[in-house]
């Protein structure tokens, strides 16, 4: 399985992104290194269609992704049970890993 995480500078959610990603990759009982990716131009972003900082790609999808969302250099917001929040939880997390682990 390969699990990136691409960010921006100055992004503040990234490294609690990365540490929800560790433990769900840790749950589910996967050794899985995570790449770290920094996005620096609008063209990388438009490219990719990044979501916005941070975002998970897992075998390069991305697993909260909304069809259609602007590509671009910005923070991004995830809804989670307690609210929107700058990462998925853990527990989201270890779904989305699970999903593609099937």
């Amino acid at each position: 399985m390969s699990v990136e995480l691409l960010y921006i500078d100055g992004c503040p959610s990234w490294r609690a992104a990365d540490d929800n990603l560790q433990a769900a990759l840790h749950r589910v009982g996967r050794s899985d290194r995570v790449a770290h990716r920094m996005l620096v131009t609008t063209e990388e972003a438009d490219a990719i269609g990044f979501a916005g900082s941070p975002t998970v790609l897992i075998d390069g999808r991305d697993p909260f992704g909304t069809p259609g969302a602007a590509a671009g250099l910005a923070c991004r917001v995830y809804p989670t049970p307690e609210g929107p929040a700058g990462t998925p939880t853990v527990a989201q997390l270890e779904a989305a890993l699970t999903a593609d682990a099937l």
